[in-house]
């Protein structure tokens, strides 16, 4: 009877409460970008442009001069030094102007090699992703420049301009992925191969300004009104954002959100958002992209271009939710530190990787 008693009391026992939900924060990351080219010596260098613009201004004051290009250090030496400082990623986008196969330019594949044998961090390399016919009339294929970059030591690539062309097919065939018989894209093919996270789409937007949003036509959903408090020439309060190409050469008439959403359609994996118009003026990121990107995509968002202190990094963060932010003159000109903006972070108590 005291057995029977016994199990009736722990039958009638209630249940144990159900353990409290976990939730999950993804923590901020910071990463450092190096733009890298060739200088008129023939020698990669580390440069930083203002808009866009790498070259110094000519010494000679002479019309149509050209100054050198800006050089601000080895590729491999400051990228070990922002890995030793704390970077969560590395950026390294070849600005070279490719005039042949970038699967022959060896000094860039050397670089990839050197840099992933002393940095253990996710390494992103951009430029000259795209179909190719050498000058032997040989055809080359994104996806070959792609895997390339991956054996060097890559463990994404960066796509810019062919991105643009992909997305204006995209939407021209009324969105979905390429029909059978098809080539794929550049991006298609490299996520299905590598996958989604591999594919990182670098996009250059720039502002056009309108008096209105009625006038910015088919690309209204892309207006913003006097972004980081800035005004068109004549007064303008409203602003589109075109996607360039080219490094910023030449428009396309694809709006920001016409490309993102676009991309992420096709595979794309993470976003670059750089702003000409932001570039190397260290006011601050554009918070009213970002914030207009990041809410029509669900693929991860890198703010890029215009961070000139650590609040710049808290300041993006807090605005938008995006999942990281990129820096690169003010870490290459040792104005701020790496480590400078991690403790700010914490300060601010925003959750960031140590």
């Amino acid at each position: 009877l005291k057995g029977a008693g016994s199990d009736a009391a722990h039958a009638a026992a209630p249940p144990a409460p159900a353990p409290a939900p976990v939730t999950t924060v993804p923590r901020r990351r910071v990463v450092a970008c190096l733009d890298v080219r060739t200088n008129d010596a023939g020698d990669l260098v580390v440069t930083k442009g203002d808009s866009y613009n790498v070259r110094e201004a000519a010494s000679d004051g002479e019309p149509g001069a050209k100054g050198a290009v800006r050089n601000l250090g080895k590729p491999v030496a400051l990228a070990s030094r922002y890995y030793a400082e704390g970077a969560d990623e590395i950026t390294f986008l070849n600005i070279t102007g490719f005039r042949d196969c970038p699967l022959e330019d060896l000094p860039m594949l050397e670089l990839l090699v050197a840099a992933s044998e002393k940095i253990f961090v996710p390494l992103c390399v951009g430029g000259g992703i795209r179909d190719f016919v050498d000058s032997k009339g040989a055809k080359h294929s994104a996806l070959a420049v792609a895997a390339a970059y991956f054996r060097a030591g890559a463990d994404k690539v960066s796509i810019g301009s062919e991105a643009v062309q992909a997305a204006k097919e995209y939407w021209a065939r009324g969105g979905g992925t390429a029909p059978a018989g098809a080539e794929p894209s550049c991006i298609e093919a490299i996520a299905h191969v590598y996958g989604r996270q591999a594919v990182v789409i670098s996009v250059d937007p720039r502002r056009v300004w309108v008096t209105d949003p009625g006038s910015a036509g088919a690309h209204e959903a892309a207006c913003v009104c006097e972004p980081q408090g800035a005004r068109g020439p004549s007064g303008e309060r409203y602003c589109w954002y075109e996607c360039t190409i080219k490094g910023g050469r030449e428009g396309s008439d694809l709006d920001v959100l016409q490309l993102t959403r676009a991309c992420e359609a096709l595979g794309a994996g993470e976003i670059l958002l750089n702003s000409i118009d932001a570039d190397g003026q260290n006011s601050g990121f554009d918070v009213a992209l970002v914030g207009m990107v990041k809410g029509v995509v669900s693929i991860p968002v890198i703010a890029s271009s215009g961070a000139g202190k650590p609040e710049h990094f808290s300041d993006v963060f807090e605005k938008t939710n995006v999942e990281a932010a990129l820096a690169a003159g003010i870490f290459h000109r040792e104005e701020v530190a790496i480590s400078q903006v991690k403790d700010h972070l914490r300060e601010k108590a925003l959750p960031y990787r140590p």
